[in-house]
C-alpha cells in the first residue's frame, strides 16, 4: 500500500480508501448500495485496515447516520487508535424535515459537525467535506463556518466534493484572499469509462495542488466485470436493482471491457482490479474509494494496488476512453503548441 500526500498538506492517506457507504439499510434510491450490518462492517473494516488502509470516508447522510454510527463503533470494536486512522465525513444533504435541516449554512454546518462527532464517538474529524453545492447559502459563510471548526480543534483539514471547476476555484480565491481554511481535497467521480473530470477539474486540481479522491471508481459496478453486451442485465445495483447510476455511456463502456477482460486475463487478474488500478496510475489521483458489501469484493479491490502496466497497456486503455475534444480545450490545443514546456 502507497500513502499519498493529500493536496497541498503534508497528510499521508492511503492510495485506496474504505468507504462506508454500504454500511446500515435504509430505503429510498440509494437502497441498493448498502445492507452490511455491523458484523460485516467490523469485519470489512479490518481487512482493510490489515492491508495498510488508513483512510476511511463516510457522510452524516449514508443510512440516515447509521454508517457513521457503525463506522465509529467498528472501529471502538476492532480497539484501532483513533490517531491510527484518518477519518473523513461530509455535510451538506437533508437530516431532517425542518427547513434549516439542509445545506451549508453555518447553522447546519456546526450542528451537523456536532452530531458527526457523536455517531463517529469521536472529538475531531480529520477530514470534513462539503457534499455538493449550495446555491442559496453564500461560500463565504460555509468557508467561515468551517475555517472556525479548525480553529476550535474539531476538524483538522476540509474538502469539498461534487463541485464545478468554477465553484472550487471561488472558494480556493476566498479563502486565499479572506484568510481562512483551504480545501485540501475534493471528492469527485473518475473512472477510466467516466473522464469528464479531465476538461476542467483534472487542470485546476493539479495547478491549485488540490487532492482528488475518487468515488465510484468502478462506475457504479458497471466495470465490475459482470456486465456484457449480451448480459446487460447482470445481478448487481444496475441490473436487478434498477438503480443505473451513476451514468455511463455505455457503448464506449462496452469499448474500453473489450480491452480490459484480455489484459486481465493475461495478468491473472479481474477486470475490477485493473479499472481500480488505471486511476492509481493517474497523476492527479491521491486516493480511490472502494466500497464493498461483500468480503471478496474488497479482497479484489486490494490487489489493484498490485497491478501494473506496460506503457503500451496505458496507451491502449487511454486511445479507448478519451474524451472527444470540446471548445475551448481544441483551441486551446491548437493555439498553444508554439508555447509549450521544453
Amino acid at each position: 500500500m502507497k500513502y499519498n500526500l493529500l493536496g497541498n498538506t503534508g497528510l499521508k492517506v492511503s492510495e485506496l480508501c474504505l468507504g462506508t457507504m454500504t454500511f446500515g439499510s435504509s430505503g429510498g434510491r440509494f437502497a441498493a448500495i448498502n445492507g452490511v450490518d455491523q458484523a460485516g462492517a467490523d469485519a470489512l473494516t479490518k481487512r482493510s485496515l490489515d492491508a495498510g488502509i488508513n483512510f476511511i470516508d463516510t457522510a452524516n447522510v449514508y443510512t440516515e447516520g447509521q454508517s457513521e454510527e457503525m463506522t465509529g463503533q467498528a472501529l471502538h470494536n476492532l480497539g484501532v487508535n483513533r490517531y491510527d486512522v484518518v477519518l473523513a465525513t461530509k455535510v451538506r444533504g437533508k437530516m431532517g424535515d425542518g427547513p434549516n435541516d439542509v445545506g451549508l449554512t453555518r447553522k447546519q454546518i456546526i450542528a451537523q459537525a456536532e452530531a458527526s462527532l457523536k455517531r463517529l464517538q469521536t472529538d475531531y474529524l480529520d477530514l470534513y467535506q462539503i457534499h455538493s453545492y449550495d446555491p442559496l447559502t453564500p461560500l463565504e459563510e460555509t468557508l467561515r463556518a468551517l475555517d472556525d471548526l479548525v480553529r476550535s480543534g474539531k476538524v483538522r483539514y476540509i474538502g469539498a466534493s461534487n463541485l464545478a471547476a468554477w465553484q472550487l476555484m471561488k472558494a480556493l480565491d476566498i479563502s486565499h484572499y479572506q484568510h481562512l481554511e483551504r480545501f485540501a481535497s475534493l471528492q469527485a467521480y473518475y473512472t477510466v469509462a467516466g473522464r469528464d473530470l479531465e476538461r476542467e477539474l483534472v487542470p485546476l486540481l493539479l495547478d491549485q495542488k488540490v487532492g482528488l479522491m475518487v468515488w465510484s471508481p468502478l462506475a457504479g459496478g458497471f466495470l465490475s466485470g459482470k456486465y456484457t453486451r449480451e448480459n446487460q442485465e447482470a445481478e448487481g445495483r444496475r441490473g436487478g436493482s434498477g438503480f443505473d447510476f451513476p451514468p455511463v455511456n455505455k457503448d464506449l463502456a462496452f469499448n474500453i471491457l473489450d480491452k480490459l477482460r484480455p489484459m486481465a486475463e493475461a495478468k491473472g487478474s479481474t477486470v475490477a482490479s485493473l479499472a481500480l488500478a488505471w486511476l492509481l496510475h493517474q497523476k492527479v489521483v491521491s486516493t480511490v474509494i472502494i466500497g464493498a458489501k461483500k468480503m471478496e469484493q474488497l479482497e479484489d479491490n486490494l490487489t489493484a494496488v498490485d497491478v501494473k502496466f506496460t506503457p503500451e497497456e496505458l496507451q491502449q486503455l487511454d486511445e479507448v476512453s478519451k474524451l472527444a475534444p470540446e471548445y475551448p480545450g481544441w483551441m486551446l490545443g491548437f493555439t498553444g503548441g508554439d508555447r509549450q514546456v521544453e
